[in-house]
């Protein structure tokens, strides 16, 4: 029996994989729920995120990855050793080699971690990229040329931008601002203005369904329930999207200030080419409405978002994993 090639990424807010010849078979929340007290895991992914908020004293949902790096090493290794064997990348006979994408910034020791997490799932052996690499290649962008490419991966802990040339970064930069920081942002607006408590899941559905962070856009209203801070009692607000557009206000242009520091770092002759070219933004921050008019009006270049923002990068690691001989790990 042959082993399988996979390729994971194992985001802050979902892990997807991507196995050879078969594509993506699994795309779950990271999100594991144990037991209080016995530490045992109790669900794993679809399963346990519908248990955030919602779970009685002796039940904890936790998700182990914050910011693209592990935050508890533990619970990352049940997850991931539930998900290969979901996949059933970890049959009797075989051993998969497993390529995962991280942030680009991200230190050795971090690295090490999530190296260590996959090979004691029982990878033969792990291959590690960084993330906009592999973004780029599952948008269809040629980065193996001697020209210019950038591309901005709005996940849910980390955002990276990067400039590709050559198979390789040129330069990049990695921030802790993106979907998660959106969600916390709106928390946070409607509890200030309204003293209503949401949670992490009320906030993305308004960030998806009336979010929108281009100010000239079409205004349009969801109602929001939450806990009444002032009574404790539940309550319906209407949200609009200027107020979300407001809320997400900071955060949005953190990441075109970063981008813009990331352009003002490039060889001339590669900024020529992405002003040719455009810049491909993937991730789910790519699908935040008016996100990429925002971006060409503040950086004066044609901004694309990809095909499939969301799936981007585990693509990337289906097409590396033919390609393996490039990576050097």
């Amino acid at each position: 029996m042959f082993a399988k090639d996979i390729g994971i990424d194992l985001g802050t807010a979902n892990v997807l994989i991507y196995v050879k010849g078969q594509g993506i078979v699994l795309n779950e929340p990271s999100v594991v729920a144990i037991d209080a007290e016995t530490k045992k895991p109790l669900a794993v992914g679809s399963e346990a995120r519908d248990m955030l908020g919602r779970t009685p004293g002796s039940v904890i949902a936790i998700r182990p990855m914050k910011d693209g790096v592990i935050a508890d090493f533990d619970v990352t290794e049940i997850m991931l050793n539930h998900f290969i064997r979901k996949v059933n990348g970890k049959s009797f006979f075989s051993r998969p080699r497993i390529l995962i994408c991280c942030p680009s910034n991200i230190t050795g020791v971090e690295k090490n971690a999530i190296k260590e997490a996959a090979e004691r799932t029982g990878a033969k052996k792990v291959f590690l990229e960084e993330e906009p690499k592999v973004a780029a290649v599952g948008a269809g962008m040629d980065i193996a040329k001697p020209s210019g490419n950038m591309v901005i991966d709005i996940g849910g802990g980390t955002t990276d931008i990067a400039i590709l040339s050559l198979g390789g970064i040129v330069t990049s930069s990695s921030i802790k601002v993106a979907g998660n920081t959106f969600d916390a942002d709106i928390v946070k607006y409607i509890k200030d203005k309204y003293k209503l408590l949401i949670g992490d899941r009320t906030a993305e559905d308004i960030k998806m369904t009336v979010g929108n962070v281009y100010p000239d856009s079409k205004p349009e209203k969801m109602q929001v329930r939450g806990r009444d801070l002032v009574t404790g009692l539940p309550h319906t607000i209407t949200v609009t999207s200027e107020e979300v557009e407001e809320a997400l206000r900071e955060s949005i242009y953190t990441i075109i200030h970063t981008a813009k520091g990331v352009l003002e770092k490039t060889p001339p002759e590669l900024s020529a080419d992405i002003i040719d070219k455009g810049i491909v933004i993937t991730g789910g921050g790519a699908l935040i409405k008016g996100f990429d008019q925002l971006l060409a009006h503040e950086l004066k270049v044609p901004v694309f978002v990809a095909e499939s923002p969301l799936t981007c990068v585990v693509e990337g690691t289906g097409i590396l994993l033919d390609n393996l001989h490039l990576i050097d790990n």
